[in-house]
């Protein structure tokens, strides 16, 4: 999302890589229909410590509940410091949009700060950031989220206002309109005459996916934005933001039986809905390598990508590829940048992730593991493909030896923690969610160290031999048409 909440990129580049922002010191009254509850006084100083097992594994506390309206509800109490965050997960992302309307979940990410029953357009942002908060939402593959932190003596406004969306959305025509604008401006500016647009976190899965549902424009065809009816938009509302059809956390300072509490009070009487069945997502085994070239007008130098489709979610080979991505991709250390950069002199960076719009926990679907690089025009995609089918190989032959499979694991438990501990609880708090509105189980989370554990050199190689066999690839050539200006700036992504 880049409407109302451009400001706040800084918590976006914690989760994605991306910039930085001030919170907004403006104070703005809570509207007088019915008023937000009233902030307790802030506290003198943070709680002790909560404590934790690091050197066991994983160990975030967890109390689940299920409201009799179907809401999933995690609580994870971290007295470390005096904030909270609460975030709202509904089971509707890029994926199982309708046919005919690309780019819906996203326009309807759009709707959701353009009013409530009781907060009039822009005001739940006003409402968070006077009250020292910070807020976003984004839409992903398999579910569109929204999240604020705020101090902890705040936390039951948060969850009165988020209750307050949920129960009655603001949509008419005006606010349709407005959005259908917005959106269509976001993809013109982030993708149709961005240099390397939607690269390649857009495009690879319209090349890779055979399935409509993996492959299709997430961003939207302009076309189809405009397209949107305001019974659309209404039917979107009702069918998928029900509460039965959402998962919320909230990490942080805070009480858990007094949470639990409001959380009953405001979303307790939201009425469930009839959810449709999940459309088939699967995609069929690739076996043969796919390879595409896309021009692009306004590029000035040359980019590659390629693409392999994972193992199945939570399998032995899934928790494998993630430290071959480590192996990979993942540092200086990496034997893509050793091999690429630091030998070859064939590109000055290379970059790769398993779910380019998350983790490759917060993803139910197919997914893919993507690299990709930029690199002058007297270097070829085939010679730098030749490179890294070198590196491959070795890891199809035969097992790692013991000192890389060592220093993997020491990098993938490392990134573990930095993605549970990151923005100030929204980490443990978006894998708690997924968990919950993917598996209905967040304590998966304390059981993420261990599969990881589980990881031999010879499951790595058997991983490798079928999942970064070439006829599992996708390739994906940027060919530049502009003239040279400078290097290439990260592509910028919806959302967080």
């Amino acid at each position: 999302m880049r409407t109302v909440l451009e400001t706040r990129k800084w918590v976006i580049a914690l989760l994605a890589g991306m910039g930085i922002c001030v919170v907004l010191a403006a104070q703005t009254k809570t509207p007088e229909k019915t008023k937000a509850p009233v902030a307790l006084d802030a506290p003198d100083a943070p709680k002790k410590k909560a404590a934790t097992a690091r050197a066991s594994g994983v160990q975030v506390p967890i109390e689940y509940h299920k409201l009799d309206n179907g809401l999933k509800v995690v609580l994870s109490p971290d007295h470390t410091s005096p904030k909270a965050v609460v975030a709202v997960y509904y089971g509707i992302g890029f994926r199982i949009e309708p046919r005919d309307r690309t780019g819906f979940a996203h326009l309807f990410e759009h709707m959701m700060f353009q009013g409530s029953q009781n907060l009039g357009k822009m005001e739940f942002i006003k409402l968070v950031q006077s009250n020292g908060g910070i807020l976003n939402g984004s839409t992903r593959f398999d579910f569109t989220n929204y999240f604020e932190i705020v101090p902890s003596h705040t936390l039951e406004m948060a969850l009165w206002a988020e209750a307050d969306r949920m129960k009655g959305l603001a949509i008419n025509q005006d606010n349709l309109t407005n959005q259908q604008g917005v959106v269509t401006s976001e993809v013109r500016v982030n993708v149709l005459n961005r240099p390397y647009g939607g690269f390649p976190w857009l495009d690879m899965p319209q090349y890779a996916n055979s399935n409509w549902y993996n492959s299709h424009n997430f961003y939207g065809e302009l076309k189809d934005i405009q397209a949107a009816t305001l019974s659309d938009v209404q039917k979107f509302f009702k069918t998928y933001y029900a509460p039965n059809n959402a998962a919320m956390a909230v990490t942080g300072d805070f009480d858990s039986k007094q949470t639990l509490a409001w959380i009953k009070k405001y979303f307790g009487d939201i009425p469930s809905q009839k959810v449709p069945p999940t459309p088939d997502i699967s995609e069929p085994r690739q076996e043969q390598e796919k390879r595409a070239t896309k021009p692009d007008p306004l590029a000035t130098r040359p980019a590659l990508a390629f693409s392999y489709h994972m193992p199945p979610r939570g399998t032995p080979e899934y928790y494998a590829m993630g430290v071959l991505d480590e192996i990979l991709v993942q540092g200086k250390d990496s034997r893509l940048y050793q091999a690429l950069v630091q030998k070859n002199g064939l590109t000055g960076s290379v970059s790769g992730a398993i779910n380019e719009l998350g983790n490759m926990f917060d993803i139910k679907g197919p997914v893919l593991f993507t690299v990709s690089l930029f690199h002058d025009k007297d270097k070829s995609a085939d010679q730098i493909l030749k490179v890294v089918d070198e590196e491959i190989e070795k890891l199809r032959a035969a097992p790692v030896d013991k000192e890389t499979l060592a220093r993997a694991m020491v990098k993938t438990r490392s990134d573990l923690y930095d993605n549970i501990d990151s923005v100030f609880g929204f980490g443990r708090a978006d894998l708690l969610a997924s968990f919950a509105l993917f598996d209905d189980d967040p304590g998966k989370i304390n059981g993420l160290e261990g599969e990881f554990r589980k990881v031999t050199a010879e499951l790595i190689q058997k991983t490798a031999r079928e999942y970064l066999r070439p006829t599992n690839r996708t390739v994906l050539v940027i060919e530049p048409k502009a003239e040279p200006k400078g290097e290439p700036k990260p592509e910028s992504k919806p959302g967080l």
